[in-house]
């Protein structure tokens, strides 16, 4: 039985779902199975997925009506567990592409390194251009809290990381949600004592214009927060400090922004704004502190709260900045508030 079982979500992604299975078909380390996940797409993905299964044996191919990214990696995940002896996991997204050396690199790398999952660098590149490739033999061992603290975005993302596939036994995407990442990969990598990662460029991320998280601000958009505050309780319950604060700060964060989407939204979402602005103070107030957040912070964020005091808070800001950093403070923060604005 292979090695590693590969599992790519395939939805509406026609114009690049051959270059992703060229990509892994390509690939130096050859015992793997590609269990391809057909979430119901409704372009030729399917067909295309089990024209690739005719001519490769190692390709399995599943069918199954419309349910996300979760429910479709869930399948995969659930397929490998159910028909498969094999060890490993890798999920690579069908947009997506990576090295020949993806497979060989991950898995020899956690195997001489004794570690349950190991990750590589990666290039995110628009959706019509050639990534860049980082070439190094690097390869360093990191402790899960240092990793998620310091590399956030590496310890977030599913893809570009082999899994020992026990790890997998218990856990799952949570079905109907987007973020489901931050939902997910800290169960993961917080099960393990240490987590390798490969300085090499192996995985290629494309940024597509129709992507969830680059389309216009939507209610489906919370369900980060909900995630990160999901977070905060599973690190403060197993005393994960560094790691807590982060997700919470992110979360505040996370619950500010999307005060400014709503608003800015064409549909009426005053309620939504209402109930933001309530989670907002109540963060602020219980863990505002302990997120790190300074006066600056914390006076612009009730300035959403309570609108009506915004003179009161610019004022208090600008006496604040001057005492501290005098007009050298002030400027900096003026240049920031424009180049946000020119950004929006």
């Amino acid at each position: 039985m292979p090695k590693i079982s590969v599992i790519v979500p395939v939805y509406k992604v026609e114009k690049y779902i051959n270059q992703c299975i060229d990509s892994i078909l390509a690939q130096t380390f050859s015992d793997f199975e590609l269990i391809l996940v057909d979430d119901g797409s409704p372009d030729k993905c399917g067909e295309i997925c089990d024209e690739y299964a005719n001519k490769d044996p190692r390709i399995h191919v599943i069918h199954q009506e419309n349910g996300g990214l979760s429910a479709a990696r869930n399948a995969g995940i659930d397929w490998a567990n159910a028909n498969s002896n094999s060890e490993w996991i890798t999920f690579i997204d069908s947009d997506d592409w990576v090295h020949r050396e993806y497979l060989n690199q991950l898995y020899k790398t956690a195997v001489s390194q004794n570690v349950d999952v190991c990750a590589c660098n990666y290039s995110e590149f628009p959706a019509e251009e050639t990534p860049q490739e980082r070439h190094s033999n690097k390869i360093k061992l990191w402790a899960p809290e240092e990793i998620w603290c310091k590399k956030r975005v590496t310890g977030v993302i599913a893809w570009g990381k082999i899994y020992y596939k026990r790890l997998w036994k218990n856990i799952r995407y949570p079905l109907g949600k987007i973020s489901e990442d931050e939902f997910t990969t800290h169960k993961i990598l917080f099960e393990c004592n240490k987590i390798a990662l490969i300085e090499n460029t192996l995985y290629f991320y494309r940024q597509t214009p129709d992507s969830i998280m680059r389309a216009k601000w939507s209610p489906r958009l919370l369900d980060r927060i909900d995630a990160l505050k999901e977070q905060f309780d599973y690190f403060i319950a197993r005393s994960y400090l560094k790691a807590a604060q982060i997700s919470m700060r992110t979360c505040i964060e996370e619950i500010y922004n999307n005060i400014a989407g709503a608003k800015n939204s064409s549909h009426d979402y005053q309620k939504t704004i209402d109930n933001l602005q309530i989670l907002l103070k109540e963060n602020l107030s219980k863990h505002g502190k302990f997120a790190g957040f300074n006066y600056y912070n914390t006076a612009v964020y009730y300035k959403e709260i309570y609108p009506f005091f915004s003179p009161i808070w610019d004022l208090f800001i600008f006496i604040r900045i001057m005492k501290t950093e005098g007009w050298a403070g002030v400027h900096k923060r003026i240049q920031e508030r424009l180049k946000c604005r020119r950004s929006q």
